[in-house]
């Protein structure tokens, strides 16, 4: 079995797979009479010939912490934000046909969003230690747009000490 280590999730390091959302103070304005702070623009919603929707999504962690599965979703992007201040597990890989040695592991902060850009290979939600909620906007319509590819080998994953 092979092994990920998590690396900190970036904005730089995640760029080839999508984008980090999160509180980015350069997207700040001050609205509603200086009462709200809006971080706009934080990420850009793919839909490619359906509709945006927004989810709510109940992640279980995973026993044991085995990989064995990929998807991705050739016609629209996914954005998961974490609602529960919990740390959560991002697993990616490029698009095109899916290469198991180009499998990267990322250690999502408990304010940090992703948003998988189109035909991004990625693992379903792995939520770390307890049942964790997640706010999803992704694409619905009527072709399927859901990829899964089981991998011949599954991965493991080991924290860094």
């Amino acid at each position: 079995m092979r092994t990920l280590t998590p690396q900190p999730l970036t904005p730089e390091a995640f760029a080839p797979f999508g984008e980090v959302i999160f509180a980015d103070p350069a997207k700040a304005m001050d609205i509603n009479y200086g009462n709200t702070v809006r971080f706009n623009d934080l990420a850009r919603v793919a839909v490619d010939g359906g509709h945006a929707i927004v989810s709510l999504f109940r992640s279980i962690p995973l026993e044991p912490l085995e990989l064995k599965i990929m998807e991705r979703h050739p016609l629209g992007s996914q954005a998961f934000m974490p609602l529960n201040g919990r740390p959560y597990l991002v697993v990616v890989a490029p698009p095109g046909d899916l290469d198991p040695d180009k499998v990267q592991a990322f250690l999502a902060g408990p304010n940090q969003g992703v948003n998988y850009a189109p035909g991004v290979w990625h693992h379903f939600l792995l939520a770390l230690g307890e049942v964790s909620d997640f706010l999803v906007i992704d694409r619905e319509g009527p072709e399927d747009n859901c990829d899964e590819v089981e991998l011949t080998e599954a991965l493991a994953i080991a924290f860094r000490e």
